[in-house]
């Protein structure tokens, strides 16, 4: 039976993309009765072996087995995730990019964060918004993450982003109107993706992209574009994984004088220690602190 990849799935239909390239259009399918007998629900980025039906439909009879799976979007097999965060319209937010950092790093994924709208940055005081955006860059990069600036007017980044996509599924997640579809456009100028801008009134962008769904790009990768997110709760995350989601405090976590030390009040702290020594950021640090204080909030309320 011939296998395919789910592109899109939409109210009960997956829509399969033949992995035999001599087929150009994708196959609607429904999920074989079997699969939600054993548990199983077919996602976006699946590889599937699927039947043709009489009706020209098809059927998903098995899914092969994945390398990684999200809850929130519901994505398989995604490798990388792309955090877009816009340096104005909406302005930079690092506490909201630290808890999706947090995200990512629970779900093992490898991360890439693009800063977008460098185009935005007023004339007036663009050399200081660029020493601040120069800043933010290298603090995420010396903790061990890959920063690009991008800018969708001008191309900046463009082309280094879409290099990073090739061969594999992605995952471009950020705050609303932070430009996510303007950046895929700029990247596939057939692709022609509806874009909101901003609202200066209540600042925060529209919901522009409304399921999840696989973009193939033209070199082998496929990018998902999911729903935007106005804010995130930390439900599936155990308060005491939280410090394992700062990658730049596990080496010092490990000489704790504790085991299991939360970094906040014990002696002996290293991580506390590291703060004070300058080695770990003071943002990141409070950040951490004020998840720390968010989570067991939320664990008291349920």
């Amino acid at each position: 039976m011939p296998e395919g990849l789910i592109v899109k799935a939409l109210s009960g239909y997956y829509y399969v993309k033949p992995a035999d390239l001599t087929q150009n259009d994708n196959i609607q399918c429904r999920g074989r009765g079997i699969l939600r007998k054993d548990g199983v629900t077919p996602l976006v980025g699946d590889r599937v072996i699927y039947s043709l039906t009489e009706n020209g439909e098809g059927m998903v009879d098995e899914i092969l087995p994945r390398i990684s799976e999200l809850v929130r979007p519901p994505i398989a097999n995604a490798k990388l995730a792309v955090l877009l965060f816009s340096l104005r319209e909406p302005d930079l937010n690092l506490q909201l990019l630290d808890k999706f950092l947090v995200h990512i790093e629970h779900s093992g994924l490898r991360t890439l964060i693009c800063l977008t709208k460098e185009d935005l940055l007023a004339q007036d005081k663009k050399h200081q918004a660029k020493d601040v955006t120069e800043q933010v860059a290298e603090l995420y990069k010396s903790i061990g993450y890959d920063v690009i600036v991008t800018s969708s007017i001008t191309g900046l980044g463009t082309a280094e982003v879409r290099n990073y996509l090739a061969g594999e599924i992605s995952v471009f997640s950020g705050q609303s109107g932070v430009g996510k579809s303007t950046l895929l456009n700029a990247m596939l100028p057939d692709l022609s993706l509806e874009t909101g801008e901003i609202s200066m009134r209540l600042g925060r962008g529209r919901h522009t992209t409304r399921h999840v769904e696989l973009i193939e790009l033209d070199n082998g990768g496929y990018v998902a574009d999911t729903p935007g997110f106005s804010q995130l709760d930390f439900l599936e995350l155990g308060v005491e994984e939280l410090s394992t989601c700062f990658r730049e405090f596990q080496q010092y976590a490990e000489n704790c004088k504790f085991r299991g030390c939360s970094h906040l009040h014990e002696p002996g702290c290293k991580v506390k220690q590291a703060l004070e020594d300058g080695k770990i950021s003071a943002s990141r640090y409070e950040h951490y602190v004020q998840f720390h204080e968010e989570m067991k909030e939320k664990k008291r309320r349920y």
